[in-house]
Parts: C-alpha cells; structure tokens; sequence
C-alpha cells in the first residue's frame, strides 16, 4: 500500500493518504511517494488558533501569507463577521489555504469598525443570530461578545447575556472578550458556563485576578490568552500562574493591528508562555488539541483518521527577548522557527503579505522595517536564482544533418 507522504526521522513515522493521517508508528513502510525526514524537528498537530481576525471589516487579516511560515493550520475568526456579513467571511473561509472556522458575533453588524458593535441593542438580534449559525453550521463553533465600554456603551452585560440565550439555543460556547470597565469585570465572569470561553484572560486592562475569576475558572470556565494589541501582560500572567490558574488555550487575537506587534505570530506568542515558565508539552496542547475539544473543531492531533495538518520547527535553544502589550520584556529560553506547514497533507506555498490597511496607526519604527523588508524580499526575488552552474540544458542542439 503506498502512501502519499511519509515523515521519518522521529519516534514515530506519520504516513498520509487522501489528506487523512493514516497510520503512526515505528518503522512504516517506505512505500510513499513522497519521504520527509524531520530528524531533530519538533512535529505538532497543525496549530489552531482560538482567537483570529481573518474576516472582512476594519480588523481583518489575509491567513495565508501568516499561515506558510507559522504553522497555524486553523484559524477561528474570533466575531469579524455577524449576521449581515457572514457572506464576507464564507468567502475567506473559500478561498484561504488554511481551514477557517468561526464564532458569530452576536451583533449582527460584526466588526465593521474598530468598536461600537454593541451600542444599538437592535443590532444584538438573537433570534436572528440562532438562525444563522444553524444555517452555517459548517463554519460557526460559537458566539462571540466583546464587553467593554467602548464596545456595549451603556448597555452592560445585556450583549453577552443575549450571545449566551444565542449559544445556548444552538448548543455552542461563548468566547466574552474583557477590556475596559464598565461593565465590572465581575459581572461578565459570574455570567459564563462551564465550557465558555474569556478571551484577554491575562490583560492587565481588565487584570482578572480577583475571586470571580477563579471561581469562574472552578466551574469550567475556560482561560483564553487572546494577546492582541491591548490584551496581555506578562505581569498579570504570572501572578495568575502563581494563583493556580492557567491559560486552557493560547490564542494570538491576531489582527490588522497586532499583526506588526507586539504579536507577530502564534510561534512567538507561544514562546512568550515559555518565557514564564510553562512547560513545551502544556504551551502545545493549548495550541492544538484544547481549542479543537473547547470549539469543536477538526484536527488538534495526529491520531489516525485525523486530517493531516502538521507543522515542523526548529527549536533553536537560544535566547528571545520577548514583549507584552505593554512594553513589558521577558525572555524565551527558546525560538521556535516554522520550517514547513501542511494542511491535509498539502504542504502550503510562500505568500507575500499585503501591505496595512491605510487606517492601521504604526510607528516609525514599523513603516521603516516594513519599507526595509520589501527592499529585502525585490533584492531576493530580482537576484537570479542560479548561475551556470546550476543549470541544464533543457533542449540540447543537434549536429545538422548533412545532405
């Protein structure tokens, strides 16, 4: 029987058919069409990221040209899209190399601008946000409600207790982003179910550390890091940790506006979980097989009959100076490098990204490293790729024949 691909190289050979992993274990037969030894790689289930903005609106991101050299297989659009522009987001979810899957926003507007979604409760329609996760089923995991002051104006909590009659009608999760009070932070957190999602759960706007919180995380509230511009500090991560509570998923909240920092990308927002002293085994599991059981989602491992998403790194055992939301600095003991992407055992193609939407504020420092990078990728791509040397005659001359 041949396989369509095969890795070697490491405890345990992964062999491919028809985009399925399918058969692990040692010493596989190497009748495949195509081998990849990773000796010395690190070998994760594709990467799925819990808390993306890929859909159309003032946030949103091309995945593809991110997805090629990050490992991310997944991405969850975290509310781009609400009702009135699920057709936006079905599209991305189309035409993008990587799976995407989705949480509604339960105001039907979405994120067409950067906040006030909320502000008019008409637009938070549940009856209308029930409809159309059902008739989207293939692309909706959840519910998603930005809370905070900017986004619900004086309305509170009432946006998230009708994103939860929403979810609970279709059986799926809440992910409730937390920012700037009003509403008290507590009164989003006594709100949530077992099973539901708080997304920014280490911001140090919101600084979730009282007894809400760790009551909400005893009842099975799930922690969802979020990153973001404006969502995480490395302080209030690491007085959680030392209070017992830890992140379930570890999420980039990757968007327009964090895309150039201080995110980057989720191998770097992972490394910044290493920086404080969580375990590789811990940060990986919150990056692949926690989001897939939290939202309901394809792959998270490489068990047979799996679609086979993989990502490759090189772990390089050197210092990486890291940096939060806030200009906070801690260090990696650890770079974790992507070196090769798959998704249903398509190995993903190099993509340029596009350049920032014109309304995404930068410092000079970006535009500068921004200009430099196109210069370096022009210099890479005008240089021939090789000399004589590495070529071949394709069509040899022949001797006339002679009369």
């Amino acid at each position: 029987m041949t396989w369509d691909l095969l890795f070697t190289g490491t405890d345990q050979d992964i062999a491919v058919r028809a985009g399925l992993v399918a058969a692990v274990g040692a010493d596989l037969s190497r009748d495949a069409h195509r081998i990849v030894d990773v000796t010395g790689r690190l070998v994760t289930p594709g990467l799925i990221d819990a808390h993306t903005h890929v859909g159309p609106g003032y946030w949103g991101i091309d995945p593809d040209p991110v997805a090629w050299c990050s490992g991310v297989t997944t991405w969850v659009d975290a509310g781009s899209a609400g009702a009135y522009t699920v057709a936006g987001l079905r599209h991305v979810a189309q035409t993008s190399a990587v799976r995407v899957r989705a949480l509604l926003n339960i105001s039907a507007v979405g994120l067409a601008g950067r906040t006030g979604e909320s502000r008019d409760l008409a637009n938070c329609d549940v009856p209308l946000a029930i409809d159309t996760i059902q008739a989207n089923r293939d692309l909706f995991h959840g519910v998603k409600v930005r809370i905070d002051s900017d986004t619900v104006g004086t309305n509170g909590v009432e946006p998230l207790r009708r994103g939860l009659a929403a979810a609970q009608a279709c059986g799926v999760p809440v992910m409730a982003h937390i920012g700037t009070a009003p509403p008290a932070l507590d009164e989003v957190l006594d709100l949530m179910r077992p099973g539901d999602l708080v997304t920014h759960c280490a911001s140090g706007i919101a600084a979730p550390l009282g007894p809400a919180v760790r009551a909400a995380a005893a009842r099975g509230v799930l922690l969802d890091l979020g990153h973001g511009s404006g969502g995480f500090a490395f302080d209030v991560l690491e007085a959680q940790l030392a209070a017992g509570l830890r992140p379930f998923t570890v999420s980039t909240d990757l968007h327009a506006r964090s895309l150039h920092g201080p995110v980057f990308d989720l191998p770097t927002t992972m490394a910044k979980l290493l920086a404080v002293g969580v375990p590789m085994a811990e940060v990986i599991d919150a990056v692949t097989a926690r989001p897939a059981r939290a939202l309901g989602l394809p792959g998270g491992s490489l068990a047979v009959g799996e679609p086979a998403d993989l990502a490759i790194f090189d772990v390089r055992a050197e210092p990486l100076d890291l940096v939060d939301a806030h200009r906070q600095i801690r260090t990696s003991p650890v770079r974790l490098i992507n070196e090769a992407t798959y998704v249903g055992g398509r190995l993903l193609a190099p993509r340029l990204p596009a350049p920032p939407a014109p309304w995404i504020p930068l410092t000079e420092a970006q535009h500068a490293a921004l200009q430099r990078r196109d210069r370096d990728i022009r210099a890479l791509l005008t240089t021939p790729l090789v000399g004589v040397d590495g070529l071949a005659e394709q069509f040899p001359r022949t001797e006339p024949r002679s009369s």
